[in-house]
Formats: C-alpha cells, structure tokens, sequence
C-alpha cells in the first residue's frame, strides 16, 4: 500500500474547504429526505449512487486519475459497504425524525469509534473515553425520553433506533476513513464509494427499483453532485490538516440540519433536542482529546 504525497496548505484553507463539506453535506441530506420521502429510501439511495457513479467516471477520466492497487480496492469494497448500509439506516431514520433530531443522535458515533478501537486496534479504554460515554448516552436519552413523554409515533422511536444503529456502522467507518484518505485522491474516494454503493443496490434492482418521475431528476442530481462534492472535500481536507483542528467544524452540521429542516420542512428545534446535543458533542469533544485521527465525525453518513 503506497502513501499519498499531498501538498500542505495553510491550516484557515483546510478549515475553509472542511466547512464548505459540512454545509453541503446538510443540504444534501435535506434533498435525500425529501425524495426518500417521495420514491422510498432505496430507490433514493440507488439513483444517486447511479448519478455519483456516472460523475466519477468524469472525474477519474478528466483528473487521469491511476486504477488503485489491489490493497487499497480492498479498503474500498470495506468501506463502501459499511457506508452502503450506514446510509440506508440513517436516511430511513430521516424520513421519521427531524433533521437536526437525526443528526444530533448520529454524533454519538465518534464515541462508539473509540470502544471500536479498543476491540479492533486493542486499545485502552480510558478515563476520557468513559466520562464522554456517560455525557453521550445522557444526550441520547434525553433526545429519546422527550420522544416518550405525552402521545407520540411510535415510528419515531424506530427511526431513532435507525439513526443509533447508522452511528454504530459509522464509528466503524470512522476507523476506515483516515486509512482511505492516505492512500487516494478524493476523486477516488468519491467515486469507488458510489460504485460499490451502486453495485450492492443493485442486486435487489430486478425488484425493488422504480423508474423515478421526471420531476425527480432534477432532486437525484442535486443529491448525487453535493454528495460528490462534500465528500471530496472532506477527504481533501482531512488529507492535509490534522483532525483536531477540523473537529469543531463536523458539529455545525447540527445548525445547517436545523436551518434545512425548518427550510425545507417546516421542522421546529426543540429544547430537549438542544440540551441532548450538548450533551453528546461536549462527550465527542472530550473523546477527541485521546484520539483526535479516531474521534472526528467526517459526515460520510451520507454520502
């Protein structure tokens, strides 16, 4: 497995290009709620995936970007199937949450990455890794018992069940990233992650996909470009900045969720929401002071 060389840039352009990531991840997740909500998570997940794949072979084409080696295709399959199921988890859970509500629940993966670590990489769980356990599943329940107290869906409560288990997936996916980055430009990153997110799709397609209606189109490209886009800037970013210093950038997330969803969806912010989030992004901000490479919440949930 060969190591990228990248160019290092000044510490304020990383930051910049990791917020512009962030910001178009949130209205990507705002058009992926509104068609999964239109022709069904599946179907919204393939088309894109389709879009993002033909974008790729542009990309790849026009940057003459190298086929990968063997070693880094395996890092590829891996994580495009931990993203594959990571997504439809959460954008099913979108389609019965509100937006900022999924995205805060999502932030516990950082959290989850770290006991991942010590499984997989038989690392130390420490003092740190503890208090931020407790500060995150507080957040969690709080977020979860305002979903209990009064009359409420009971679908709700499955669609938070979605979103913890994306964030299980994701922490895993959390371990993977920093290894992909290393080793492949973002044009690759996006492109095999759209790939092999198409190819497992596609083995349920003679039966579950659905032509989408032309007023779709428009919405499945919008989705596909900012997906693309997003996630090559995040893994551009991530490739030539420390993750310490692009952590705080991952959790305005939460804002732009709140702001598209009120936007798009008439969604309003509740207290319970904001005091769980607090509780959950203080415990992710504790757990990256042991192991910031681990720790950060690159936003490909949803790419």
């Amino acid at each position: 497995m060969t190591l990228r060389i990248v160019k290092p840039v000044a510490l304020p352009v990383a930051f910049a290009v990791c917020c512009s990531g962030v910001a178009l991840f949130s209205v990507m997740d705002a058009a992926m709620k509104g068609l999964s909500l239109g022709i069904g998570v599946y179907n919204a997940l393939f088309w894109r995936a389709l879009a993002g794949t033909v974008m790729g072979v542009i990309g790849m084409t026009a940057l003459r970007n190298p086929w990968p080696a063997m070693s880094t295709l395996r890092i590829h399959l891996m994580r495009g199937a931990v993203v594959a199921a990571m997504a439809f988890l959460f954008f099913y859970g979108l389609t019965l949450l509100p937006m900022a509500e999924a995205i805060a629940l999502s932030f516990l993966a950082p959290i989850i990455a770290l006991y991942l670590a010590a499984l997989l990489l038989k690392e130390r769980i420490g003092r740190n890794t503890i208090i931020a356990s407790i500060l995150g599943l507080g957040g969690v329940a709080i977020i979860v018992s305002a979903r209990l107290s009064g009359t409420y869906d009971p679908k709700t409560l499955l669609g938070a069940g979605a979103v913890l288990l994306s964030a299980t997936l994701f922490a895993w996916n959390l371990i993977l990233q920093k290894q992909q980055a290393g080793v492949a430009s973002p044009v690759e990153v996006a492109f095999f992650q759209n790939l092999v997110i198409l190819g497992i799709f596609a083995v349920g397609a003679p039966f579950l996909v659905v032509l989408p209606d032309a007023r779709h189109l428009p919405l499945i490209l919008v989705a596909a470009a900012l997906a693309f886009t997003s996630l090559m800037c995040l893994s551009w970013a991530y490739a030539r900045a420390e993750a310490q210093y692009l952590i705080p950038v991952e959790y305005t997330a939460f804002i732009w969720a709140a702001i598209m969803g009120w936007l798009a969806f008439g969604e309003r912010l509740t207290l319970s929401t904001l005091a769980g989030t607090g509780l959950i992004v203080t415990g992710c901000l504790i757990a990256a002071r042991q192991h910031p490479e681990i720790a950060a919440h690159v936003e490909t949930d949803a790419a």
